[in-house]
């Protein structure tokens, strides 16, 4: 069944028209015509809606809680994912899953944040909020990869780092700064593809890549809305202005040079249709595996040095 938000309303009333008029059994020659037209006028109205979506509406189709995660891209793109678990320090933290894939007949690490469908799913993931044993597990997998060569796809959806009071006494911060410090200088390719909710630290702590993807409705930023709002103003009524203010949209970090390619999803969202979406993934990282591997390691490094020294250029008004 589908969830549909708040601005996704006019389409819900059409859906159930459109459904009611399908099951009503009626054997009036008019009933073709009626559901084509009502068929045609809901294409219409979602074109509209998703061609103008705000920064806020954006973020709200970036959490739909139906949003694809890492295991619904694993089944569509790759073969033979082996999951690997544990930090060998504390635990298996379940908000990051990692392990090795065979993708188009090439062998690659994979590791991504996983929030879960259902809300048994959900809280046994933490809402995909890694804790610090997560982001080690991170940095084993990315070292075993490094040692055999294998390039490394990391999948981002993550509203944040979970901030408890137990994942600060196990070194979140540290755990973390140790994973930028590693994969600035991994000499294998990195891909980072932001699938969902980019957030935080926690986003970044798998997101130092040679080439960073997001998908059309998924977002990238140092802090949620919502925190920016209660920050910046002290007024949860800020958040869509602070949505805005953020510059946190894909059509946005494309022109500021923070990623490197926008891959287009199915109209609605990429939750539509999974299978249309986990493609077009496949083949954009597919085209940018082939660019990185027959990059020499040296320039790889010096290129994907310079490629965040960019990020940071000033530029006077």
């Amino acid at each position: 069944m589908r969830d549909f938000l708040e601005f996704e309303k006019p389409l819900k009333e059409l859906e159930e028209r459109l459904e009611k008029l399908k099951k009503s059994g009626s054997e009036r020659k008019a009933l073709p015509r009626l559901i084509r037209i009502l068929q045609s006028r809901l294409t219409r109205t979602e074109q509209e809606i998703f061609s103008n979506l705000t920064a806020w509406q954006q973020t709200q189709v970036a959490r739909h809680p139906q949003r694809p995660s890492i295991l619904d891209y694993m089944k569509h793109m790759c073969e033979d994912f082996v999951e690997l678990h544990g930090d060998r320090t504390f635990g298996d933290d379940k908000a990051v899953v990692g392990g090795f894939a065979t993708f188009r007949d090439r062998s690659i690490c994979v590791i991504g944040h996983e929030k879960g469908q259902s809300f048994k799913e959900r809280v046994k993931r933490n809402f995909g909020m890694a804790n610090p044993e997560g982001y080690r597990k991170a940095l084993r997998l990315m070292q075993l990869a490094e040692k055999f060569k294998r390039p490394v796809v990391t999948f981002i959806d993550t509203p944040g780092a979970y901030p408890g009071i137990g994942a600060e006494e196990r070194g979140q911060a540290r755990a973390i700064a140790r994973n930028l410090f590693v994969m600035s200088g991994l000499r294998v390719p990195v891909v980072a593809i932001i699938t969902g909710e980019g957030g935080s630290g926690g986003a970044l702590g798998l997101g130092v890549a040679d080439r960073i993807v997001m998908l059309e409705h998924s977002i990238y930023s140092v802090i949620s809305p919502e925190g920016c709002a209660a920050i910046l103003w002290e007024d949860s009524t800020k958040t869509q202005a602070a949505a805005a203010a953020l510059k946190m949209t894909s059509a946005e970090l494309l022109k500021l040079g923070i990623a490197d390619e926008v891959v287009p999803e199915p109209l609605g969202g990429a939750h539509r249709d999974v299978e249309r979406i986990s493609q077009a993934l496949a083949q954009t990282l597919h085209v940018k595996l082939n660019q990185l591997l027959t990059t020499p390691t040296n320039q790889l490094l010096a290129n994907r040095y310079e490629k965040f020294r960019q990020m940071a250029a000033l530029t006077d008004a």
